[in-house]
């Protein structure tokens, strides 16, 4: 099976070191991208049919529901808000990992049963994510079990956000800082429940300390690999300065899957080593 590796977005002002301007340039070296932009804008249709121009067949983007359907209409009676998100971005239809929701630690076991009704009304023909962040469905008790059950009976992926390097980092940069404040720090309880799992590493800005707390990954990635498409996105505080860590783990990576391309020459940044 398929190992797919990429960052939260494909565009920084930063990245043009390291060759990276357009979609178009990030495609060609990383096999997927969350697609964080849908989440608070949605794009127009001749943006949709530009990215479809730039990227390839076998890359994968993973876009979050608008969150007027997971924050603001909470799951409820948003079936037409659903069906305009999923209608824009059919032009990459054959492109997609996975819709995915990000709901708000607001969300409680008490509504799963909205969860489900949501998830059982989308078309079957797409993978989906979930990744929640109320502290209880990290207890290990029964509202995580009812959330896990729930998921692995419809093939849908719970969304893993591992942020240990971020909340164990003593940095005081400006970005660690606001990446503390706005990561949750739950636990990153790695279990699957779709044929798609998705793995969102939270480094700090420190590559030593970040690739420290990776290996637990790299076993489990090659456990799921064996029967499912893993998709790894890694995430620094200042995106600007996350290619040091690509560069760090991208060897361990490989070993997982040879199909993944050497990368670039790139310039060194020192101060994160």
């Amino acid at each position: 099976m398929t190992l797919r590796i990429g960052l939260p977005q494909w565009h920084h002002s930063q990245w043009k070191q390291f060759g990276i301007v357009t979609l178009e340039d990030y495609a060609r070296l990383f096999g997927c991208v969350e697609g964080n932009t849908t989440l608070y804008a949605l794009p127009k249709p001749e943006v949709v049919q530009r990215w479809r121009q730039m990227t390839h067949d076998d890359f994968r983007f993973c876009f979050k529901f608008p969150a007027t359907i997971s924050h603001q209409a909470a799951l409820r009676d948003c079936d037409t808000l659903v069906s305009d998100f999923l209608r824009l971005m059919d032009p990459l239809s054959s492109r997609l990992g996975q819709y995915w929701l990000q709901l708000p630690a607001s969300f409680s076991p008490a509504e799963l049963s909205y969860l489900w009704r949501f998830l059982d009304s989308l078309p079957r023909s797409f993978q989906y994510g979930v990744e929640v962040r109320h502290e209880t469905f990290f207890a290990k008790g029964e509202a995580e079990r009812a959330l896990n059950r729930g998921l692995l009976a419809r093939n849908v992926n719970r969304v893993i956000l591992d942020s240990r390097p971020v909340h164990a980092s003593a940095s005081q940069t400006a970005a660690a800082i606001d990446a503390r404040a706005k990561k949750p720090r739950v636990p990153p309880h790695a279990v699957r429940t779709g044929s798609q799992p998705m793995v969102r590493f939270i480094g700090s800005d420190s590559v030593a300390e970040s690739e420290a707390l990776f290996p637990p990954w790299r076993s489990k990635l090659a456990e799921w690999q064996a029967e499912s498409e893993p998709l790894l996105f890694i995430h620094t505080p200042d995106m600007a300065e996350v290619f040091p860590l690509v560069q760090a783990l991208w060897p361990q990576l490989q070993a997982l899957e040879p199909a993944l391309h050497d990368l670039p020459a790139w310039p060194q940044q020192s101060s994160l080593f």
